[in-house]
């Protein structure tokens, strides 16, 4: 049941938590424990909101797994504490990492809302006051002592989507990240209006689990018109190479030169596990619907479906750390664990 425990922000870094300096009119991060007083209106929530924050904050094209194992442990040593975690972060890699932290924590059952800005807070026109506010109001919300959205979310420009759904799309204007498969759970306008159908809720209320295990033995291979054989070889040649995410045309069609599907079929035969995710970003992998993927399909590649590359790599470096099988981890793939896929 949700009581008054209130919401934590997290500030890793980013964007959203800079300030102007008045003297050097350079831009530089401000303590998060003081910002109600740049945001005064915060004051008027009826909970209790604090903050942690990142000693050194990081900027989003440095993130990495431990990283991410950082804000997990974060959100785990204070789950019982609070009825929700917004969590400030760069908007360049935050598909990456809400769609890791959407791994992560099984059994989640509190909203964990990840939100920043094009604009620091500091700056006249930003669009992070109105991000932070409204994903703190997302966080707390509740209906029949139960969270409205208790599951990892990235908040921008008024709409609420599943992480691990999300990529960022625009880097000049205020409405980054689209969620292109997948409705959003949420959008704000004059009211708070949730899409509740879409949403993920818990069948049971389990203790949390946080897994912090990661395998960096991924890769991802972008096909291209003229990609050569001696390409490929420098990728699966890779040492201790588990993995490929191999980014296909269209439904997952891929060049159907016999020196092509040979390689992905050697790769296949060295206990590499190949996944097909579709560089269109709507859409998903029908591998077999073409004959130019029925090679694929045949060689022992696994369909992505429409998995981001984003939420791809993330489960893959979580479920290859895990002491699992491959085919295990080839079922896993093709099953969709915390909403990143739709399977037909």
């Amino acid at each position: 049941m949700i009581d008054n425990k209130g919401i934590l922000l997290i500030y890793t870094g980013g964007t959203i938590g800079m300030i102007k300096d008045p003297v050097k009119g350079t831009l530089t991060p401000f303590d998060f424990s003081e910002v109600s007083d740049l945001i005064p209106e915060l004051q008027r929530f009826t909970f209790n909101i604090e903050t942690i924050q990142f000693e050194s904050p990081v900027d989003s094209s440095d993130i990495h797994p431990g990283f991410w194992i950082r804000i997990a442990e974060i959100i785990e040593n204070n789950y019982n504490d609070y009825n929700g975690f917004v969590i400030l972060h760069g908007t360049d890699t935050m598909a990456y990492s809400a769609s890791a932290l959407s791994f992560m924590l099984e059994n989640l059952a509190k909203p964990v809302i990840f939100t920043g800005a094009q604009l620091p807070l500091g700056i006249l026109r930003t669009d992070g006051k109105e991000n932070l506010i409204t994903a703190i109001e997302i966080a707390a919300a509740s209906e029949n002592g139960q969270p409205m959205v208790p599951e990892v979310c990235v908040y921008f420009e008024s709409k609420l989507y599943r992480g691990n759904r999300t990529t960022k799309v625009n880097a000049e204007h205020f409405n980054a990240f689209q969620s292109a498969n997948y409705p959003y759970l949420a959008r704000a306008g004059v009211e708070l209006v949730f899409n509740r159908e879409f949403i993920r809720h818990p069948q049971v209320i389990e203790p949390l689990v946080v897994h912090k295990e990661f395998s960096d033995q991924i890769t991802i291979l972008k096909l291209f018109p003229g990609i050569n054989r001696k390409y490929m070889d420098v990728v699966f040649g890779m040492k201790n190479l588990r993995a490929v995410i191999l980014e296909t045309y269209g439904a997952g069609n891929a060049p159907s030169a016999e020196w092509f599907t040979s390689r992905i079929k050697k790769a296949v035969d060295s206990n590499i596990i190949l996944l097909d995710v579709t560089q269109c970003s709507r859409g998903s992998v029908e591998l077999g619907r073409y004959e130019t993927s029925r090679t694929l399909l045949e060689a022992g590649v696994v369909s992505g479906y429409d998995i981001t590359t984003e939420a791809a790599a993330t489960k893959l470096m979580i479920l290859l750390a895990q002491q699992l099988r491959d085919e295990e981890i080839k079922m896993l793939l093709n099953k969709s664990l915390k909403g990143e896929i739709t399977i037909h």
